[in-house]
């Protein structure tokens, strides 16, 4: 079996055991210790599987009241992209969304743990809003039976929320947009 492969089939295992949690949502805690997010470890973290098809997850992030987040995890022909659609009050894009990345090629990950690297797109719009230290953004994302571990990494910065998958709250209210 070739790399390619193997990385396919863990990849669409990954997004399976995403999507078995489909129409779910889930308490979230920060787990990381950068003073940068005292501030949302302080909120009421809600992730919520709500819309699922066979090649796209649609993740909302509620933090407190604020439901402007949402992660959209999509199969492409390489793997999986990882992308953060971020909305105003009134539902309209903010000026950076969409940003992310995809598996690089070749990647195996796991059936439990992948990792998005920065895009060029991205990097372009970060570099126009001002969000320098951005541009080496990496995005993981970890999935086993009890936790759904949401990860961002760069020079100087480390953030991770860990959600409890065993446990199923009410389902907040569509985000921004939906």
């Amino acid at each position: 079996m070739s790399s390619s492969v193997t990385a396919q089939t863990v990849q669409d295992d990954f997004f399976a055991d995403l999507a078995s949690h489909c129409g779910k949502a889930f308490v979230g805690k920060v787990v990381s210790n950068d003073s940068a997010d005292k501030a949302m470890s302080e909120q009421r973290l809600v992730m919520h599987v709500r819309e699922c098809s066979d090649t796209e997850l649609k993740v909302p992030f509620h933090v407190g009241d604020d439901s402007s987040r949402t992660w959209v995890i999509t199969k492409t022909a390489g793997g999986l992209r990882l992308k953060h659609d971020h909305r105003h009050k009134d539902g309209s894009p903010d000026a950076v969304t969409f940003y992310g990345g995809d598996t690089p090629a070749g990647f195996l990950g796991s059936a439990i743990a992948q990792s998005f690297p920065v895009d060029a797109e991205s990097i372009e719009n970060f570099m126009a809003n001002g969000l320098d230290k951005s541009v080496t953004n990496v995005w993981h994302l970890y999935l086993s039976p009890e936790v759904f571990t949401y990860r961002l990494s760069r020079e100087d910065r480390e953030f991770r929320v860990d959600f409890d998958l065993s446990n199923p709250v009410e389902v907040p209210a569509a985000p921004r947009g939906h």
